[in-house]
Order: C-alpha cells, then structure tokens, then sequence
C-alpha cells in the first residue's frame, strides 16, 4: 500500500493511493484515528485501515494538498556521511559509529509544496535520502529483528542551510528551517519494499541529475541504523529514520550549486516514487 497524509477542504486527513485517486480513509476510521500516525501505533490499526478502505471516499488528487506523510513524528533521526561517496566529498574521517542528528516535526513539508529559502542564508542545499518509518516500537532493537519494527519507506529531502550548519560542529540549526524536510510523496509499507538495501536513488534539480546511488552503497545499513537508535531511546511507532544522502551534493561541487527561488527539486527512490519541492523564498512579513 502507498499511505498518504493530506489536507482536503481545510481539514487534515489520511488514506491510500489507488489508481489516480486517494481513499479517503481516515474519514471512515472515527476519531480514535486522527492520523497515520495513531494508526501504526495500534496493533490492530492497518488491519482496520484496510478494512474501512473499500467504504473510503475516493477523492482526487487535484482536491488535496500533501501534509508530509507522518505529520507529527515523536522523534526524526537524520544519520550524517551515510554513503562513502560523501563522506570523502566532505572530508570526514571514518566512523565506528553513525553520525546522528534530529530534525524537528515542525520543519517538514510534504509532496509537492513549497521549501522555503530563508532570508538568512543564501546557501540552502539538496540531499536526497531513503525515510524509514518505525511501525512498532521497541527499546534495544537486535539488528536482526530490525527491519520487523519497520512500517515502510519514504523519500526525504533533507534541504540544507549550509551556512547555518557551519556556525559550529553542530548541525541542528542548519537542518531545523522552517519547510526544509520534504517528506513523501507517500509510505511505502513495508511489505511492497522487502530489502530496502536495493533500491536506486536519484536527486534533480530542474530536471538534471546531482546525485545517484544505490542503497546497498550504505555505510550503515537500515537494521544497523534502528538497532543503534533504539539503543539510546526507545523507538515509537511514527519516528522516522532519514538515512543519509550520497555524494554529489550542491555545496561540494566546484562552483557549488546551490538552491534559489523557482528551483524544483526531485528526489525518486525505486519502488516508493517522486517527491517534488518548488523552491520559494521565505515569505518575511
């Protein structure tokens, strides 16, 4: 199943793809559903979604705009230097463990939206990367049971302020930009993506190709990334795991590319889809 988040007539919603249209499913599921999230964190929650998705509404895709696909995550972990191509491009060594960040819920925006350049930075740059979403939570997840805790698989843009991430080793602020985690188009479940370590990845910016890669180029694999996460916090149904972008990133180029109002970013992952950001510049009153 390919699961979406909406907003359709001023309210926010979720369901299924199907054919050219969605299902509106949440409209059926009642208010003990009120997203996707509180569905993957019912044990029974995708059984009754797929039961209520024959008497779901259909709805057409013109009528909605896309929410990022799990709205409001507990936690977003995003993992740095994933792919050997960019950890030699940015010039950091080698890891006995992966890099990790966090990316804050509010400065996601979904398919097809608009990523904001903000008016402090004039260095805002792409990274195309595989979303793993947490379908049942654990705490010391073994790595060999990892990918059973996985509800499915989206793409990500992690849109970097690269100015911002330089002001000191840390990260944060430069990935917590208002509208600059584009997460979607949908979610992939789990069971139409059995090994997520093959899937192609490609980045464009108005139609040419900046990155391309395969999964199974990761430095640390899915399993390993949930199992090392889950070590130090537990993991909850609707957490996301952005697993690393490869190398060809604006910033490393020479000249670097970087991002500016009217740019159209796409990020397509083999068997999940396309997701598409309209660059703007940050509306400032």
């Amino acid at each position: 199943m390919r699961l979406v988040s909406f907003v359709r007539d001023g309210r926010a919603g979720f369901g299924a793809i199907e054919g050219e249209g969605v299902r509106d499913v949440g409209a059926v599921m009642g208010p003990a559903y009120p997203d996707l999230r509180s569905v993957l964190a019912d044990d029974e929650g995708l059984s009754r979604f797929r039961e209520a998705l024959p008497d779901a509404p259909r709805v057409d895709v013109s009528t909605v705009a896309w929410l990022p696909v799990i709205p409001n995550p507990s936690k977003i972990f995003c993992i740095g230097h994933n792919y050997e191509a960019h950890r030699v491009e940015t010039g950091r060594p080698k890891t006995t463990f992966p890099a990790v960040f966090t990316r804050f819920a509010a400065s996601q925006v979904g398919h097809d939206q608009e990523g904001w350049i903000p008016a402090e930075s004039t260095d805002v740059d792409f990274e195309g990367e595989l979303a793993v979403v947490i379908g049942r939570g654990g705490r010391r997840i073994a790595r060999d049971q990892a990918l059973a805790h996985v509800a499915g698989y989206a793409c990500y843009d992690d849109l970097s302020v690269r100015d911002w991430q330089r002001h000191t080793s840390q990260f944060t602020p430069g990935k917590n930009f208002a509208r600059t985690g584009a997460f979607g188009p949908w979610l992939v479940t789990a069971d139409g993506i059995p090994d997520p370590q093959t899937l192609d990845l490609t980045t464009r910016v108005n139609g040419r190709v900046m990155q391309q890669a395969n999964t199974a180029q990761m430095i640390f694999r899915v399993d390993e990334l949930i199992a090392y996460c889950s070590t130090f916090t537990p993991l909850e149904p609707g957490d996301v795991i952005v697993s690393g972008t490869p190398g060809g990133v604006g910033v490393r180029r020479d000249p670097p590319i970087f991002l500016a109002p009217g740019d159209v970013v796409e990020v397509e992952i083999t068997g999940i889809g396309i997701l598409r950001t309209r660059m703007v510049a940050e509306p400032t009153a």
